[in-house]
């Protein structure tokens, strides 16, 4: 194993099998026995992720490991796309956008939209894991507070000074349907709009940062990362935000633990259509070092209205769909620089009325998405944690696993991120 690869693993091992189920059985499974399911179970992942024990595995599946050493670094083409950005009109970037999709799809290794396979391997391992202790039911603590079926969380990212000023009629929406959301502004690259911000925290939503300049420079390489990254803790501090979406996504994990924020959602299930292709196969939020990574598993509005040609939120619906089956997080990326077109405000109007007739839904801001998991994940008991719930994971006699939930005493509130009625604290 390379010091790149060891840096990595050491990333994820927070996110190991007996961390996520939260079996409340004394005493808990051993080590040994979680990795002789997990290599029974290996066969559900996609062969470039299969080798060496857990810690690899996660570090292969959530760190992206599977894709190879340069994974995170732009290829000479989209370098010198970056470089021709600013020169080229919105249409004429859309046009090559369309152009380069059906031969990426066409190339990805991962299923899209939906991608089971990370989901079936923990599924197996639980199943590897009762076999092994001869139980046919054993109890967990529920993935989301107070027995929701899965959570829904929305985010923007402001990319520019029009998109800025489009955030009130965004806002008017969805507070008007019962929804609040996070909104991720550009540090550096337009004066931000400090009563704007202000009047959105006493509305009950959220603010984050989309980076310094959305020029797609901040991650070209370790040291000009390391160079702007004070700056970003500063824009942060500044903005009091927990979290962070990287521009255009360029991401890298081990880069990233220099930044000071409690979540970051600049990762994805599955999504062969971004700058860096590729996907963590999570439907889940997991830990990256320091911090909470919530992945967006819908399709960015961007991918659905113009590169699909979508004019309805079907994807998104199905999407969810799938996600609610499996106790998933739905988290969504749109952009108010977008939505101010009409085919796009469509769209999102239209998912958010279905979603808002969906019960047993969890509408959270990531911050407090970021919070519950954390807790979740850390070993408090489950009597401690507001909001736990106690469900059950059923062996069928066929070897399949199911999960029995608790009975929801309704979603919890979630519209705002002090500790309060039905609102999940901070730690």
């Amino acid at each position: 194993m390379g010091d790149g690869e060891a840096a990595g693993v050491e990333l994820y091992r927070d996110n190991h099998p007996a961390c996520f189920w939260r079996f409340l059985v004394d005493p808990p499974p051993s080590p040994e026995l979680w990795e002789a399911a997990a290599r029974r179970a290996v066969a559900e992942l996609p062969p470039a992720a299969r080798g060496g024990d857990l810690g690899r595995l996660l570090w292969a599946t959530l760190g992206e490991g599977q894709f190879g050493p340069e994974h995170w670094r732009l290829s000479q083409p989209r370098r010198l796309y970056y470089l021709l950005k600013p020169l080229l009109g919105r249409g004429l970037r859309m046009r090559l956008r369309r152009l380069h999709a059906a031969r990426a799809r066409r190339r990805f290794p991962l299923d899209w939209p939906i991608e089971d396979r990370y989901r079936r391997f923990l599924w197996e391992v639980a199943g590897g894991v009762m076999t092994q202790l001869e139980a046919m039911e054993l109890p967990f603590l529920f993935f989301w507070p107070n027995g929701a079926g899965f959570a829904l969380v929305l985010t923007h990212d402001v990319e520019d000074e029009v998109g800025q000023r489009f955030v009130g009629r965004v806002a008017d929406l969805e507070e008007r349907l019962g929804f609040r959301s996070s909104f991720n502004f550009v540090a550096e690259r337009y004066r931000l709009d400090r009563g704007l911000i202000d009047d959105l925290r006493r509305r009950g939503f959220e603010v984050g940062v989309h980076g310094l300049r959305h020029d797609g420079h901040e991650y070209d390489s370790r040291a000009v990362f390391e160079s702007v990254a004070g700056r970003l803790n500063l824009a942060l501090a500044e903005l009091d935000a927990s979290g962070h979406r990287a521009p255009m996504t360029h991401r890298h994990p081990v880069w990233m633990q220099a930044l000071e924020v409690e979540y970051d959602t600049s990762f994805f299930d599955s999504d062969p259509f971004e700058p860096v292709p590729g996907g963590t196969m999570s439907l889940w939020p997991f830990r990256i070092g320091r911090f909470v990574e919530l992945p967006y598993t819908l399709p960015q509005d961007s991918t659905l209205v113009d590169l699909l040609g979508e004019r309805t939120p079907r994807l998104w619906l199905e999407k969810v769909g799938y996600l609610g089956r499996h106790h998933g997080m739905a988290l969504l990326n749109s952009h108010p620089d977008y939505l101010r077109h009409a085919r796009y405000w469509s769209v999102y109007e239209a998912f958010l009325q279905e979603m808002r007739a969906r019960d047993g839904c969890w509408r959270a801001l990531p911050r407090e998405v970021a919070r519950w998991w954390r807790r979740r994940t850390e070993g408090e008991p489950a009597a401690a944690l507001p909001g736990g719930r106690e469900a059950r994971l059923c062996r069928r006699a066929g070897g399949e696993v199911e999960i029995v939930p608790p009975a929801g005493d309704g979603p919890p509130r979630s519209f705002s991120g002090d500790a309060g009625a039905g609102s999940v604290p901070p730690r």
